[in-house]
């Protein structure tokens, strides 16, 4: 443990994050960033985005949409009757539990190893008779297994029957917007929806830091495509790319070891389709890149009854910690149909994209038009509005009459069937309607945040420092005058506000030793360190000194922005000094 140990005390000390509400005694599944943490956080945001967003965005599109949602919303999308884990009650002092949890934890430590995954209530019911579990509590005996959904509930305005939650997941504000989204872009396929936001999930007893919280943040790719077509565009730029995984054939037989194989042997060997790997692969080099390697993740496939109950495929990415073993960090989802079909069933929106046909033919088609003077009669001179909301809500007024409602709700109308006509005409078209697939890969950014820490902690010869990444460092430089003199000091802080100025995270401090100030940049994962000493004032140059090899390297100071941008950029320490001819010190 001692690097978990080590990350543990550099967290405290640096303020990286804390429990929430901790003047009140702190409340289970909550966290606060600190100014560090909130820097780091935002730059693997912004890695993320490189990687899975911008590269890709003649397909995937970014979206916001609101945490707090409506409850047809969930109903649609199965969370009110899915999103649910087991909950067990002391009958004795009344303390709750997960049941799954408690019952692996309770058997692991008498030394048997039995996963609780996708078991059912009535199954953790006898594994707790049959090994007499009790309130680790007060040793109470413990009651009935039951369900508890996760969702948070609340209510919209004033009024208690309007029912709204706090989202689980990004992405049922992406499929509620698909209507609007397919259009935005043309109904041309594939394409993608990013979202990054909170998210909150009523955890029955949250534990474990950063890894089990009740408000945490995603990032979401919903990626549409034909089921009819499921190649993937990108493909050939990580088809060689390593990935380990433990397929669903090897799960079923106990294995847990990853095999390593190429992002096309996936696919050929029908471990995922191409959109599926195509993500995995890309996850494998992202959380590579944030310091984690390969040789410690692995893509862990879910069986049917482990599987969420959207999915028709899933492989969890998976990283060994010290502190906490295997972590899921992200998920990789085939939610096939079932999210568009379902909020098409519920709101009666069509969700649907058109693929060309081989040849035209000819369809069958309903349309609906307005009679006027019925309209007229009941809302006069609104009669534009209303004609407005009918265009607008066509398909779902067209669903509900041939459903044989007498009356349906739009835009703020109430239509009844006398104000409509309803006409099937038949006509030729070379386009097919089709509700697409989904691949979801979904990651945590919480979770990622702390392994990318902890594979960054580093303790060398009594010296203690973050390794991390020069793109997602919090701090990129530090601007440290070797002494507290006056014209050190204007220099230093000149340099820190132009720096600032270019959109540069930089530190100045001028207190304490140079080897203590080394020591606090080093700690917090800055790559490079700034000194200005005595010739400075002199020829205008400083040292440059680099966090992991602590060599040094004078610069013009007018080169220094440059050297921190390459930096940051990926460059090695060597190749920028190389590129602006610094004189080693």
């Amino acid at each position: 443990m001692r690097r978990a140990e080590l990350l543990e005390e550099i967290v405290k000390r640096r303020l990286l994050y804390w429990p929430s509400a901790e003047i009140y005694g702190g409340v289970g599944g909550f966290y606060d960033y600190g100014p560090l943490g909130v820097q780091l956080r935002r730059n693997i945001v912004e890695k993320w985005r490189r990687m899975f967003v911008l590269p890709y965005q003649d397909i995937i599109i970014e979206v916001e949409t609101p945490i707090v949602m409506p409850e047809p919303v969930f109903k649609a999308s199965g969370h009110l009757d899915h999103f649910t884990d087991y909950l067990v009650t002391c009958t004795k002092c009344g303390r709750k539990y997960r049941a799954d949890h408690l019952v692996e934890e309770e058997l692991g430590r008498r030394g048997l190893k039995i996963s609780t995954e996708g078991l059912s209530a009535a199954e953790l019911e006898r594994l707790i008779a049959e090994h007499k579990i009790a309130c680790p509590n007060c040793g109470g005996p413990l009651g009935r297994v039951e369900s508890f959904n996760l969702l948070f509930k609340t209510t919209i305005g004033p009024y208690s029957d309007s029912a709204g939650y706090l989202r689980p997941e990004t992405a049922q504000g992406m499929f509620v917007a698909f209507p609007r989204l397919a259009e935005y872009v043309g109904r041309r396929h594939p394409f993608g929806v990013a979202q990054i936001g909170r998210v909150a999930r009523n955890e029955i007893s949250p534990r474990g830091g950063l890894m089990r919280l009740r408000e945490f943040t995603q990032m979401e790719i919903e990626l549409f495509f034909d089921p009819q077509n499921p190649r993937c565009p990108y493909f050939a730029e990580v088809e060689n790319m390593e990935v380990p995984i433990v397929p669903e054939e090897l799960v079923a037989k106990g294995v847990t070891d990853p095999v390593f194989a190429t992002a096309r042997e996936v696919v050929e060997k029908g471990y995922a389709n191409e959109w599926m790997a195509f993500f995995m692969a890309l996850a494998a080099r992202f959380l590579r890149e944030l310091g984690v390697p390969l040789e410690r993740q692995k893509f862990l496939g879910k069986l049917p009854h482990e599987r969420a109950h959207y999915s028709a495929k899933s492989y969890d990415q998976m990283v060994l910690t010290e502190r906490f073993g295997w972590v899921e960090v992200s998920g990789h989802a085939y939610r096939t149909d079932y999210d568009l079909s379902g909020h098409s069933k519920y709101s009666g929106r069509e969700m649907y994209l058109e693929r060309r046909l081989p040849e035209p033919r000819e369809v069958e088609v309903a349309r609906l038009y307005p009679n006027p003077t019925a309209i007229r009669e009941k809302y006069g001179d609104k009669i534009g509005e209303v004609v407005k909301a009918l265009k607008e809500n066509e398909e779902f007024v067209l669903a509900a009459f041939r459903r044989g409602e007498p009356q349906v709700a739009v835009g703020g109308f109430v239509v009844t069937r006398d104000m409509v006509y309803i006409k099937t005409e038949r006509r030729k078209t070379d386009l097919e309607k089709f509700i697409p697939h989904v691949i979801e890969p979904s990651f945590g950014l919480d979770r990622i945040m702390y392994v990318t820490l902890e594979s960054a902690v580093v303790e060398e010869g009594g010296r203690i420092y973050l390794r991390l990444p020069p793109d997602v460092a919090p701090v990129n430089v530090c601007i440290l005058p070797i002494v507290k003199r006056g014209d050190y000091v204007e220099i230093g802080r000149s340099l820190w506000r132009n720096l600032a100025g270019e959109g540069y995270v930089a530190i100045y401090e001028d207190e304490g030793t140079i080897g203590s100030r080394y020591a606090a940049c080093d700690e917090i994962g800055a790559p490079l360190a700034v000194t200005i000493d005595e010739k400075t004032p002199v020829d205008g140059t400083v040292t440059v000194r680099e966090r992991d090899s602590r060599r040094q390297v004078r610069v013009k100071l007018r080169d220094v922005a440059a050297f921190v941008s390459m930096v940051r950029r990926g460059l090695s320490f060597d190749e920028v000094a190389r590129e602006l001819n610094a004189a080693p010190v």
